[in-house]
Formats: structure tokens, sequence, C-alpha cells
């Protein structure tokens, strides 16, 4: 079997920078030259760095034949020169001094020239919007001359004016080092850093893929003094490989320490897909020194990645393990910051970032927000960048090789917006969802903030947590706890144990009830009769809850929540069935709905402000019931809006129909809202003796469990299922006033 190991004799024992330089892009050079000598202008894109090592290569390669056959290299440099006029050239700006000696160069009628521009990136504007006098001028000049050859360098993280570039019949691009070019450039001292008598380019291949020959070749001679390697102390590699990774870094990019199991709780199933797709190919990949199986992993590991799912799941952070994982650097581009009003400065953007990847390669980039900027082409309404963003993107992606150690991961919480050319195999082709932490999850989570803050919490308590995080943070928004909350309720509890200062605190329920509820907003202060107010309100909102058969459990009746927004609540256990809802339980969530008004009602004698969000939330169930869902009594089986922008928009529309079918459908909306305020009604009437009882008991104890609203019953039970087991169901369903 073939092996990618390379006997440590057989390299190099001295090397020159211009050594190196033809070792490493002997091709490209030969057909630079011969591209050159077919009169035909050639852009070589390459890092600053390369562009005097490469102008001398090339001029030496074409003065190798004969006198007639040589071709003449005259570099355009805008130098100021030391002679009479040198007080002139010092004065001009090196733009001037380049378009002079641009403009003397092409009207000499010299023939046999090649003409050498190494700074074309002086000729790029800095708005893009459009090209200033001397860029035009520059422009003007390239062209003036049709037999003109023109030899020019471009660094990858500028762009260059279209005008400009067309001005090149042929394009060559020099970034990093090819992996079978390796062993060429590194010395057999280097080498043995790393091996006694065989050496692993593959292994080192991976810390300096996106690095020119000349920087290489620096960065290697820094080790030429350290110890060999000795079999004895095998952590002596570890620490050069180390020290490679931190000389490779660009300046604002870093390596994050984020371990995948023992930062990150829960989310079993997500790690085992980061591992069995990316981490564990990567780890035969590493250890292999066989060149088929290393080059077979390299062509079905996906280089592009999508983590979608809910805002606070972590997302970001898990592409910070895999960076951990790799020994990556990560850099993390929101999208909103990218675009740019100026023309063209979005996709400069855009090549800055990869090209700083490729340096620091292995890295990750890490667009958040990717729906920002690449939502499907068509669907947006912004400035219009958006679809060039798209294009630059994918042509980024696309111009990877697959040896490189780059990684893209995209972030969305809409997936369905994302632009379809981005998630075809080859680009995107992993999409993995981090979707809300269920009961187990929340539950690591929690422990991994615990021992974090070493908070003492038993047992009992923190599974009592894990029980009161299971519901939404915001109803409205479906939105539920997350690692993001879990994290904040930890430090609350951190909080609340230095306050005490009485050494560790012994976190209890009540503490875990007060971390849940903190908000920054000022606590309300009610007067008594705005209390009794939402007592009785939250009262018929349970009530109705607790009677109708297909309406979740009550885990939680409170008017002490302290907050504007939500004066008082009723928190009710996630069905359980969690993804078919029917068409009983839409009917018993109108009528517990409307449950809060009609207390007010039968009570008060009037309807306070309080029941705006429960007749908003009810009207959109019976609208959605009628319009989406086909369950209208009247209309029969066909739906009346649009769906094709409802992800876009968040929200159906209803599509344009006459007035009399319109009518009918507010007819049959008004219908469901009219039978469910009068079941409302009749349960209020029925249990007006346990809705008193309850509203007694809330203006006493500002807060009831699940044990307090049986006993008000007599212990009786008005639901179908015999269920008990709600430990992986609560949430907060709050019918908040």
């Amino acid at each position: 079997m073939s092996t990618n190991l390379v006997s440590i004799d057989s390299l190099p024992q001295e090397l020159s920078n211009d050594e190196a330089m033809e070792l490493v892009y002997r091709e490209e050079l030969d057909k630079i030259e011969d591209k050159l000598r077919q009169g035909l202008s050639v852009l070589v894109e390459c890092d600053k760095q390369l562009t005097l090592f490469m102008y001398k290569a090339i001029r030496s390669r074409l003065k190798r034949r004969s006198a007639d056959e040589q071709l003449r290299c005259r570099l355009i440099s805008g130098h100021v020169v030391q002679d009479e006029g040198s007080a002139v050239g010092a004065m001009q700006t090196r733009m001037q001094r380049i378009l002079n000696e641009l403009q003397e160069c092409i009207f000499s009628g010299i023939t046999n020239q090649i003409l050498v521009l190494p700074h074309l990136d002086v000729l790029t504007t800095t708005t893009r919007s459009s090209l200033n006098l001397e860029t035009r001028e520059a422009a003007a000049l390239l062209y003036e001359n049709p037999e003109s050859v023109f030899l020019g360098f471009k660094d990858p993280s500028f762009e260059l004016p279209k005008v400009i570039e067309n001005v090149f019949a042929v394009r060559y691009s020099l970034i990093g080092i090819p992996r079978n070019k390796l062993p060429c450039v590194i010395l057999q001292r280097e080498a043995r850093k790393f091996g006694v008598a065989e050496f692993n380019p593959y292994r080192l291949y991976k810390y300096v893929s996106g690095l020119n020959a000349i920087r290489f070749r620096q960065i290697m001679a820094h080790f030429s003094n350290r110890v060999d390697y000795d079999p004895a102390t095998p952590e002596s590699v570890e620490e050069i490989y180390h020290d490679i990774r931190q000389m490779t870094l660009v300046s604002d990019l870093d390596i994050p320490k984020v371990d995948l199991d023992e930062d990150i709780g829960g989310y079993g199933k997500v790690k085992d897909q980061i591992k069995t797709e990316i981490l564990e190919l990567l780890k035969i990949k590493e250890e292999s020194t066989d060149p088929e199986t290393i080059q077979r992993i390299e062509e079905i590991v996906p280089k592009g990645m999508i983590f979608y799912g809910p805002p606070g799941t972590g997302k970001t952070f898990f592409a910070k393990a895999i960076a951990t994982a790799l020994d990556a650097t990560i850099n993390i581009v929101s999208g909103p910051e990218l675009k740019s009003k100026w023309v063209g400065e979005s996709e400069e953007n855009l090549r800055r970032v990869f090209s700083q990847a490729r340096k620091s390669a292995p890295s990750i980039i890490v667009f958040d927000e990717l729906d920002s900027f690449a939502a499907a082409r068509g669907t947006y309404t912004g400035s219009g960048v958006e679809h060039s963003m798209v294009n630059q993107l994918l042509t980024e992606m696309d111009g990877f090789r697959k040896e490189e150690l780059v990684f893209i991961v995209g972030t969305t919480n809409f997936m369905e917006s994302l632009d379809p050319a981005l998630l075809r195999p080859g680009r995107f082709e992993l999409s993995i969802k981090i979707p809300f932490p269920n009961p187990e999850d929340r539950k690591e989570i929690f422990k991994v903030y615990k021992d974090k803050f070493n908070l003492d919490v038993s047992e009992e308590v923190t599974d009592y947590l894990v029980q009161k995080t299971g519901g939404f943070v915001d109803e409205r928004r479906s939105s539920r706890f997350t690692g993001d909350h879990i994290y904040a309720i930890a430090r609350a509890l951190k909080r609340e144990e230095l306050r005490q200062g009485d050494g560790q605190l012994e976190v209890t329920e009540e503490e875990v009830n007060k971390a849940i509820s903190v908000r920054r907003k000022k606590p309300v202060k009610l007067k008594a009769k705005e209390e009794r107010t939402i007592a009785i309100h939250e009262a018929g909102h349970a009530i109705c809850a607790y009677v109708l058969p297909n309406s979740p459990k009550i885990e939680k009746i409170t008017i002490a929540t302290g907050e504007e927004d939500a004066l008082g609540y009723v928190m009710r256990s996630v069905r359980e069935n969690k993804y078919v809802t029917t068409q009983s339980e839409l009917l018993d969530d109108i009528c517990v709905l409307l449950g809060g008004r009609v207390a007010e009602s039968k009570i008060i004698g009037e309807i306070s402000i309080g029941s705006y969000d429960d007749l908003q939330r009810a009207s959109e169930l019976s609208r959605m019931m009628v319009e989406e869902l086909g369950m209208g009594k009247q209309l029969g089986l066909r739906t009346y809006t649009n769906n094709e922008q409802h992800v876009v928009e968040l929200g159906a529309k209803r599509r344009p129909i006459s007035d009399g079918l319109a009518a009918r459908i507010d007819e049959e909306i008004n219908q469901i809202l009219d039978e469910q305020l009068k079941i409302a009604e009749g349960l209020v009437d029925q249990y007006r003796a346990e809705l008193d009882k309850m509203v007694e008991l809330l203006m006493e104890k500002k807060t009831l469990g699940p044990e307090d609203v049986k006993e008000i019953f007599g212990g009786r039970n008005f639901k179908n299922s015999s269920s008990e087991d709600e430990e992986d169901k609560a949430s907060d369903d709050k019918d908040a006033s």
C-alpha cells in the first residue's frame, strides 16, 4: 500500500527563497512565460509578499533565450528615481508616477517588452461606485496600444475594476501551497523536529495550506534550532504545531476553547451527527498515511453546513466547538455587517473574509444570520446588493481546494428562506437542526452551568428547574426556554448566593422560581381593585382550562408576576400529542382565551383592556381554522390564503376574493367565536362557586398550583387523558392579562 510518509534523507538540506519559488510554482511559472511569449497579457493573483519573487522568477525565465528571442521586462512601480528630476517625482503620488511611467512605455515604440504592473491595487477605488479620474486615465492608457503586453499582480484581498481586469487575457491564481509540493520546501533539519527517519507532510499541511512558499519558509526557519524529535517525548511535536498555529493566525481571528462534550450540555443527536459527518472522518484522515484514503475522505467531508433553529439554541456555540476540535481559527461574520451601500464593497468584504480564512487554515467562517443576505433570489426587498453577495459567496465556496481545511457554517432561524443554490451538494450540503432543548437537554445544560458556577443544587431541585423551563418564554412567538435562558437562570442563582454572603447557597425551588421570573423591568405595583380584576380574569381562564376536556392541564396560576406586559397568567402543560392538534383542541383553546373576558363581564359587569391580547389570539385561531385549515362548517375544503410568502412575511395573506365570499368567511369566523363565547359563559355560570373561591385564594396566596385547583374542584378530573406524567411536557402556555 502506498504511503504519504517521506524519507527525511530525501529532503533538501538548504534552500533559498528563489529556489523555493521555483519548486512550488514551477508549472505556473512555465505557463505564465509561455503566455507572455505568445503576446498575451497575464494577471497573477497572489499575496503581496510573492510579487517581487514572482517578477524575478519570470524575468529570469524570459532572459534564458538567445538575444533575438529575449523579452525585456519593464517594471512600472512608481518608485522615485534619484536623478535631477527626482524632486518633481517626490512631489507626486505613487499613482501619478505610475501613470507617467506607463504613458512613457506605451508611447515609446519599444517592442519585445513586457510591462510589469506590481501594484494594480493602487488603481482600485475606495467606494466602487465609480472610477476616479486617475483610474479612468490608467484604463485609457492600458487600452491605448493593442500591441502592449502586460504582466499584472493582484492581491486576493482587493478587487480590480472590471475595465482594468479585462485588459488581461489570461489569469492565474497562486493561493497557498499545493500539498504535493510541501515536501520540496522543508529542510532535513526542520523535518527532524517531526520524526526520526520519516516525515508526514499531510499532518503539517493542515496548518500551512494557505501560506505562500516564502511565508512558509520564514515560519519553518524559526524551528531550525529546536531539539530533534524524540519518541520518548512526543509532546514536543504538538508544541511545534501549536506554535505554527499561532504564527499563521490573522490578527482578528482566534481559536476558541469550547469542548463539544464538556461545554455543551445535552443535544446528543446533534453531537453524534457532527462527530459522524465531520470530526471522526477528519480524525481518520489525520491519522492515515494512505494517500488514497485521505483523498476519499476529502471528497466526502462536507465543507459547508447550515445550523438552523430558533434563536438562542447555541448554533454559533456548536460552530466554536467544531473549531476547537479541529484546532481551527474561527471568524464569526454578521450578515448585516457585510452589506454596504457602495457598489462592489459588499462583495469585497466577502472576498476579504475568505482570503483571511485560507491564510489561517484550518479555519471556520461562520455567517451569522445568513438569511439576511442570502435569501432566495427574487424574494427579498433589500437594496439589490444581496443578489451579488449570493453570487460572490457561491464563487468563493466553489474556489476551495478539497485538501484545504476551510469550513463554511451558516446559521439561520429561517431555513426555508435561504437561496436554493446554497443548499445543493458541494456547498451547504449538511443541514443540522438545533431545536429547543428537550427535558434531558435542559438538565444537562443546567449541570454544565451548575458546575461552572459551583452551585449547590440537589437532584430534586434540578428536576424541578427542568420542569419549570419546559414551556414558553413568549407564547405569542412560540419561543421556549433555550440554553441562553438556562444560563441566565444559573447566573441569577449565583448572584443571589453572592448577595446573601453566607457561604454556598443551597438552592431551593423558591430560589428557582425567583430566578426564572427575574426581569430587568421595574416591578409593577397594583392597587387592590386592579389586583382583584386580574385575579377574576385569570380565574376565568383557569375554570375553562380545567373543565374543558381537550385543554392541557394547569401547571400554575399567578397574579404576582411583577411584570407590566403580563400582570398574571395561567401556565398549562404541553399537549400529550405535540405534533398533531385537532379541531376540538383548537376550539377549546379559543374558549379558554375568552374565559377571562367572560369572568370579568359576569362578576365586575364590564370588560378591561386585559382582554385585548386574548381576543386577538382567539380571532387569529378562528381565522386560521376557516381560511387555512378548512375547518369551517359552510365553506368546505379549500384555503383562502397565499402561503407562498408565509415564511418570508411571517404571516399568511388572504387571496383576492369576491366581496360575497369575504363576507361568508367573516361570518364563519364570527360563528366560531360566538359559539365558544357561549360555552365559556356557560362554564363560568356553572362553576361560579369554584370561580369565586379561586379568586379569593388568588388574592390571598397570589400563586396557585395544580393541587390547589384540584382541591377547589373537590378532586374532580375532567380530562380525557389519565396520564400523569407531564415532566417532559411542561410549558409556559400563558393566557396573560
